[in-house]
C-alpha cells in the first residue's frame, strides 16, 4: 500500500484529494494519510475557490492527521509518495528535498518558476532513482488524448492547423503577484503550450503578443504564434481577464489534411472530410484523475513515467520562457 502526504490544501490540492478517495475506493494500492499546509486549521473549515468544482465545498478531514509544518509530518509519517500542490515558487527546493529523503514526487504544473530548477529537479529524480511526475494534467484530459492519438496515428493525415484556447476571470490571492506565479502566460497559458509541445515537439521559433492588465499580476492575456519547419499554423490564447460571468472554458480547432476537431463546451465534434461527423465517444473523468491512478501504477510496479516527466515539463516551461521574452519585445520571433 502506498501512503501519500498531501502538501498544500487550497483548490487544486482539493482536486488531488477527491481523487485519491475514489481510487482507494476502487481498489487502487494507495491511501491519503496526511495533509500538511500552513494555513491548515483555516482551510479545514473554509472553501477554496478555482476554475472548475471539487466534490466538496467543506471538507471533513477527521480521518486524516493534519499538520502545519512539513518536517514535523514526514518526522512523524512514513510516507512513499509526496504530492505538491503549492505555489509555483515552492515547487524546486523541496522536490529536491523530498526525492533525496526517499520520496516519490508528483508536483503540481509549472514544474518551477524558472527552466534551470526544473532542470536541477530532473537531474535530482535521476540521480535518485525516484519517480517525479509533473502534473500537466491536459496530457490525461480525455479531449486532449484523443487529439494526440489522431495525430500519433495519422488516421485524418498531417495537421495543418490549429488553435487552443482557455480563459477564465481573475484568479484569487497569490496567483496575482507575478513575481511568484508568472502570471497568465506561466500558470494558465502552460497548459496549451504544452499541448502544443507534447504533440508537436519543440518549434523553431514563437511570436508573443500580451498584455498586463492588472498591476503586478504579469502577462494576463497572451498569444503566441508556433513556428514549425513544415508551415502548419499553431495558435494558442489565454485570457484571465474575463470577468462577469464567463466563467471558465478551455478548447480547440485542430485542422488536418482528411478532417478537423473542434473541442467546446466539453464536446469533442470530429468532422472528416468525406464522412459524416460524430462526436467522439470520451471517458467522462477529468484530466486529474487519469493523471493521479497512471502516477500510482507506476510507482506502485517500479516502471519509470513516460507521460508528464520533468524533462519534458521543464522543456515546456523553456518555451514559456522563450514567449515572455517575445512578449517582452512586442511579438519579436525568439528562436528556441
Amino acid at each position: 500500500m502506498l501512503k501519500v502526504g498531501l502538501i498544500g490544501f487550497g483548490f487544486m490540492g482539493r482536486m488531488h484529494f477527491d481523487n485519491y478517495v475514489r481510487l482507494a475506493s476502487e481498489g487502487e494500492p494507495v491511501e491519503l494519510v496526511a495533509i500538511c499546509d500552513l494555513k491548515i486549521e483555516e482551510l479545514k473549515n473554509g472553501k477554496a475557490a478555482g476554475n472548475m468544482a471539487t466534490e466538496q465545498e467543506v471538507y471533513d478531514l477527521t480521518p486524516y492527521r493534519l499538520y502545519d509544518n512539513i518536517d514535523a509530518m514526514l518526522e512523524q509519517e512514513e510516507l512513499d509518495i509526496i504530492d505538491i500542490t503549492l505555489p509555483t515558487p515552492l515547487h524546486a527546493e523541496l522536490t529536491c528535498s523530498l526525492l533525496e529523503k526517499g520520496m516519490h514526487v508528483l508536483c503540481e504544473k509549472p514544474v518551477a518558476r524558472h527552466s534551470a530548477e526544473g532542470w536541477k529537479m530532473a537531474e535530482t529524480a535521476k540521480a535518485t532513482g525516484k519517480t517525479l511526475m509533473i502534473g500537466q494534467c491536459l496530457r490525461f484530459w480525455p479531449a486532449y488524448s484523443y487529439l494526440k492519438s489522431v495525430v500519433e496515428d495519422g488516421r485524418y493525415g498531417a495537421v495543418n492547423a490549429g488553435y487552443f484556447f482557455r480563459g477564465s476571470g481573475l484568479p484569487q490571492e497569490w496567483f496575482l503577484d507575478g513575481e511568484k506565479s508568472g502570471g497568465c502566460i506561466l500558470d494558465m497559458h502552460i497548459h496549451d503550450a504544452d499541448i502544443i509541445h507534447w504533440l508537436f515537439g519543440k518549434p523553431d521559433h514563437v511570436s508573443t503578443l500580451a498584455r498586463n492588465v492588472i498591476p503586478g499580476s504579469g502577462y494576463d492575456t497572451v498569444s503566441t504564434n508556433y513556428v514549425y519547419p513544415d508551415g502548419k499554423v499553431l495558435n494558442a490564447q489565454a485570457d484571465w481577464t474575463l470577468q462577469g460571468d464567463y466563467g471558465f472554458s478551455m478548447t480547440y480547432r485542430v485542422n488536418l489534411e482528411k478532417g478537423n476537431l473542434v473541442f467546446e463546451n466539453g464536446e469533442l465534434k470530429v468532422n472528416p472530410n468525406n464522412a459524416p461527423g460524430f462526436v467522439a465517444e470520451l471517458s467522462p473523468d477529468s484530466g486529474y484523475y487519469h493523471q493521479l491512478k497512471y502516477f500510482i501504477q507506476s510507482v506502485q510496479a517500479g516502471t519509470p513515467v513516460s507521460v508528464c516527466t520533468p524533462e519534458s515539463a521543464t522543456g515546456t516551461l523553456e518555451l514559456i520562457e522563450a514567449e515572455m521574452r517575445s512578449a517582452d519585445e512586442r511579438g519579436a520571433l525568439v528562436s528556441l
